[in-house]
Order: C-alpha cells, then structure tokens, then sequence
C-alpha cells in the first residue's frame, strides 16, 4: 500500500495533526454517552468535600454545589483513553504503510504518554476512593509522594538521558543551570498538575482553559518542528472538545482526578519538552491565578487568623458574590485565551 508520506511537507505535517484531532473528538464523541451511562449504572458520583482547603467545614462550598452531588466523576477515562486509542490508531496505520510515522514517538511522545498514564492512574484511584465513600480520596502526603516521584522520573529522564540542563529566559536566550535543572523539573510538572486540579470546580471551566494551554503548546511544537508533538497536543484537544461537549453546564460528568492531574501534568511536561516553561506563566495564566488564591487563603488563615477570599479557589469566590456560574466560566476562558495568545506571541518572537 502507498504511503501518504505525511512528513514531506508543511500541508502533510497539517493533515496529521487536524486529522488526528478530529479522529479523536469524533470517537471521544460517539463514547462518551455509553460512558456517562456506565458511571451513572455502577454509582460512580462525585461526593461534596467536608472541609474547604484552609481546613475548616466546606460551608460555602456545599451551599454554592449541593445540586451537584452524585453527578459522575471520572471523565478524564474517556479523555486519556481517547487519546491512548488515537495513538495505537496511528501505529496500525504505519505498520499497514498508510503514513510514515505514527504519534507513538521515542524523542517526542514517550515521556508525555507516560506522565499522562501513570498520573491518570495515580488520580483514577483517587476518584475510585472518593466515590465508593471510604474517605475523601487519598490523602495528600502519598498522592504528593507519588505525583512527586512520577515528576522525578521525568527530570532524571530529561537532564540524564536526553542532557537538558538549560531554560529558555525572556529575551537572553538559554540559561545553563546543571543539576538546578531536576528540582525546576519536578516543581512544574507537579505545581502545574495541582493548579489543574485546584480549577476543575466549576462546569466546563478546566476542560475550556485545558483546551486553550494545549492548543498553545502545539503551536509552539509545530513552530519548532516537532511536528509529531504538535500532533499530540492536537489529539489532547480533540478529546478535551468532545469532553466539553458534555461538561459544559449543566455537567453530565466531570473529568474528576484522573483527568485534572495527569493533563496538568503533561501540560507541564509539554512546556518543558518546548523549553517554554516560562511562557507556561502566560499560557496557563488562569491556573496559575488559582494557585495562588488558595496559597494566599492558607498563608492569610494561618498567619493573619482572616480570609482574603470569601472561598478559595478564586472562582468560587466570584460565584458566592453571584456571579452564575456560566458567566465566571467564560469569562477565565476570555482571560486565558487572551493571555494564552500573548504567551504564545512572545515565545515565538523571542520575547519570552
């Protein structure tokens, strides 16, 4: 059978990386249905948290979501699991000689899939305790223990094996920093995990601005010639559509654990891969913004004895001052696409 030869050119490289991503949203598409429905037969509902972040009983939190409990988790299976189907798709495809090369790639997707995976796995189980009602999922210290050593693994795999040992700063080029490398590693891959994850609270609000850091970052990829990347990124985003699809409000499902951690991890791992990672700032602005909320709500608790937010993370803050939900949803997606842009502007123009 003739190759299509799809990496002989600009207009080859694109057909893989559209066709990849709509082959993705149609088949996320057609599966999540059933899916939904499998969660709801086997009462796989999400349970409201008993205490808020800074510790005391989650009061607000339950008030602004009680009509929520019970709604299905774990819908980051059908993102992941998507993706994992596209990427075998592509392999049948090369070895019947259909393309020359499919996404499943040494230098430029091994390491993203195995983030994506093994912290899909680490938040699946997660999910799993939360909803069969054992306890509130896992506690922090062995989810940070093992999301940290996942990070490692990456960082030792980067500096070890591949021998990155710089970061790209603004407008000075690349910065040799060694050994310094490995702890910078872990921290964004493990901090740009837990901001995703301190964002999935309202409907639609982490897939939409997951959807725009993705699709950033595969511009980048695309610009620097890792095409296959590019097309990785693009397949993240088609089952992140079809995702959105149904998680826009009113939610049929949420993406739950499984789909906030391992995304947010492999955005991070992404951001490194394109030596982006402080355009990562920009890109993902919203979940930074996030973080630091509930960093300032538990350093202010502490210290202070006071709240700075009515509730943390912040978009909770704006839905008790009543804003509707929609309405706080869309208008981070505006913030985060407009700063996603930028971020992606100066990365390729050399201002970041």
């Amino acid at each position: 059978m003739q190759s299509l030869s799809l990496f002989t050119g600009p207009l080859r490289q694109l057909t893989l990386i559209i066709g990849s991503e709509i082959f993705t949203f149609i088949l996320a598409l057609l599966l999540a249905p059933p899916f939904i429905k499998f969660l709801h037969s086997h009462k796989l509902g999400k349970q409201l948290r008993i205490n808020a972040t800074t510790g005391e009983k989650a009061t607000i939190f339950n008030e602004l979501h009680a009509k929520k409990a019970g709604t299905p988790t774990m819908g980051g299976v059908l993102i992941w699991g998507s993706v994992l189907v596209t990427l075998g798709f592509t392999q049948l495809l090369e070895w019947f000689g259909v393309i020359d090369h499919s996404l499943i790639s040494r230098p430029e997707t091994y390491l993203p899939v195995f983030t994506l995976v093994t912290t899909a796995l680490l938040g699946l189980i997660d999910d799993y305790i939360n909803v069969k009602g054992e306890s509130k999922g896992l506690k922090v210290k062995p989810k940070m223990f093992w999301l940290l050593l996942f990070a490692a693994m990456g960082a030792w795999w980067f500096y070890s094996k591949l021998g990155v040992s710089s970061i790209h700063i603004p407008m000075l080029g690349n910065l040799e920093i060694g050994l310094w490398y490995i702890p910078l590693f872990i921290f964004i891959i493990s901090g740009t995990a837990n901001a995703v994850n301190f964002t999935d609270g309202l409907d639609g609000l982490a897939g939409g601005l997951l959807i725009i850091a993705f699709g950033g970052f595969g511009v980048i990829a695309f610009v620097q010639g890792l095409f296959i990347l590019s097309a990785f990124c693009a397949v993240i985003v088609g089952a992140l559509l079809a995702f959105l699809w149904y998680n826009v409000p009113p939610a049929k499902f949420y993406m739950g654990d499984t789909g906030a951690l391992s995304l947010g991890a492999t955005l991070g791992v992404i951001a490194m891969m394109t030596n982006s990672a402080i355009a990562l700032i920009l890109i993902g602005a919203v979940f930074v913004i996030e973080t630091l909320s509930v960093i300032i709500q538990l350093t202010s608790k502490k210290f202070f004895g006071r709240k700075v937010f009515l509730i943390a993370p912040i978009h909770h803050h704006f839905e008790k001052l009543g804003w509707p939900e929609a309405t706080v949803v869309m208008r981070f997606w505006i913030i985060g696409g407009m700063l996603a842009v930028l971020g992606v502007i100066l990365r390729l123009t050399g201002g970041f």
